[in-house]
């Protein structure tokens, strides 16, 4: 059987650097740093007091008070990348086959804030389970896609994945497959986050994940630096349209990219320390690059999943060079994350947008905030410090790991007819 084609038609982000891909674009080129005070909550007990939220941003000015009620602030985020990317792909909704239109996409946590609501209300009551009748509907991890295909009427393929920060990754790479084997024209793919709130925070601080730099929190973002010191947390939504290549020539659809292949493996190793030595990050990579029939030479750009963690920077780094060789040292590395902070299951879908980006545009952006690289990472990698590149690539690569070891990469290349 041979496998159909698959192109990226629309993009849609909402992220702490920029509310729609363009001023997403923007930061990013001009690396801009998304972190600041936490404004959701009074952090002022909690060890970190930073993250990377949304800006200038209400949820009101998109919902009315009646959704507002039915949706947890990780479903609006999805809903509103979605919005972005369905209008940037000029699907015409009334011709296309609803029956042959899918949605697959994911949280890594799902509806935290309101889970969080509802136990504290209780908590705070006398034993009465006055529960909201929303709070399930709201919580629940796969409700984005549900909400989003009724939304659309996309009857086809619908459901979410839960694979903590490879995620939404793993949503592209399933729409992929799909589609591929003929089982559907075309999908949206993604995913959403907001944990910014007093239990995420609270838990990701007392597994000493999170970034504790209170002085100097507008660069405490730091992949690869030797003062790097954990992850900062930030909330947003990404959103890909993934279409069969036939069907989007037929509706003379714009064109990002081709998805050229993807990976995923397991580090069967910790619940959250990547493997030491890099095996499952190296297995995921190997499996993408034979996957597109591509060789190592053939990558230009990885926009790595760089979180600023002590031993994940290290373990991906090695793995690059375990796949890579002598061209490791010949390609833009970066982690988007040094601006963004870390999406946590949206993570994949934001930074490969800014991959395909990099693709479409000849330009690579930074990995800001780095100014003493890890002497115990290869000196020879270019990891883009602190400045955007210009440079023509080919073939770019997305890489995202999440704690349980699962990791997930997928390679876009320019498309040619």
């Amino acid at each position: 059987m041979e496998l159909k084609r698959v192109v990226v038609t629309g993009l849609g982000a909402l992220t702490p650097i920029g509310n729609s891909v363009q001023e997403y674009w923007d930061g990013l080129a001009n690396g801009v740093s998304g972190s600041d005070w936490i404004t959701h909550f009074n952090a002022e007990k909690f060890k970190t007091r930073f993250a990377c939220e949304l800006k200038n941003f209400d949820t009101k000015d998109y919902f009315d008070r009646k959704e507002l009620r039915k949706l947890d602030r990780y479903a609006q985020l999805a809903l509103i990348a979605v919005d972005e990317a369905i209008k940037d792909s000029a699907i015409d909704l009334d011709s296309l086959d609803h029956d042959r239109a899918g949605v697959i996409f994911g949280s890594g946590i799902g509806g935290l804030k309101t889970f969080y609501d509802e136990i504290a209300g209780f908590v705070r009551g006398d034993g009465t389970p006055r529960i909201s009748p929303f709070f399930i509907p709201k919580m629940i991890a796969d409700i984005a896609a549900g909400h989003i295909s009724m939304k659309y009427n996309f009857r086809g393929p619908n459901f979410g994945i839960v694979s903590a920060c490879a995620t939404s990754t793993n949503t592209i790479i399933d729409a992929t497959t799909y589609l591929r084997l003929g089982k559907a024209d075309i999908f949206i793919s993604g995913g959403a986050e907001a944990t910014i709130n007093e239990i995420g925070m609270g838990g990701f601080n007392a597994m000493m994940a999170l970034s504790t730099n209170n002085e100097e929190y507008k660069t405490a973002s730091r992949p690869f630096d030797a003062t790097r010191d954990g992850f900062v947390m930030g909330e947003g939504a990404g959103t890909l349209i993934l279409e069969e290549l036939e069907h989007a020539k037929k509706r003379g659809a714009k064109i990002y990219a081709e998805v050229a292949g993807y990976g995923m493996s397991a580090d069967a190793h910790h619940l959250t320390a990547p493997h030491p030595d890099g095996l499952g990050a190296t297995l995921v990579m190997k499996h993408a690059l034979e996957d597109a029939n591509l060789k190592p030479e053939d990558i230009g750009y990885i926009n790595v999943h760089g979180t600023a963690t002590p031993l994940g920077d290290l373990s991906e780094a090695k793995a690059i060079v375990n796949i890579f060789g002598e061209h490791a040292y010949k390609m833009n590395i970066s982690s988007t994350k040094s601006m963004t902070g870390h999406l946590l299951g949206a993570a994949g879908a934001v930074e490969s947008i800014a991959t395909l980006l990099a693709l479409t545009k000849g330009i690579i952006p930074p990995t800001i905030n780095l100014k003493n690289i890890d002497p115990l990472l290869d000196q020879k990698l270019h990891l883009t410090p602190n400045k955007a590149e210009k440079k023509e690539v080919n073939a770019v690569l997305s890489n995202t790991f999440g704690f349980g070891g699962h990791n997930a990469s997928v390679i876009y290349k320019k498309y040619v007819e």
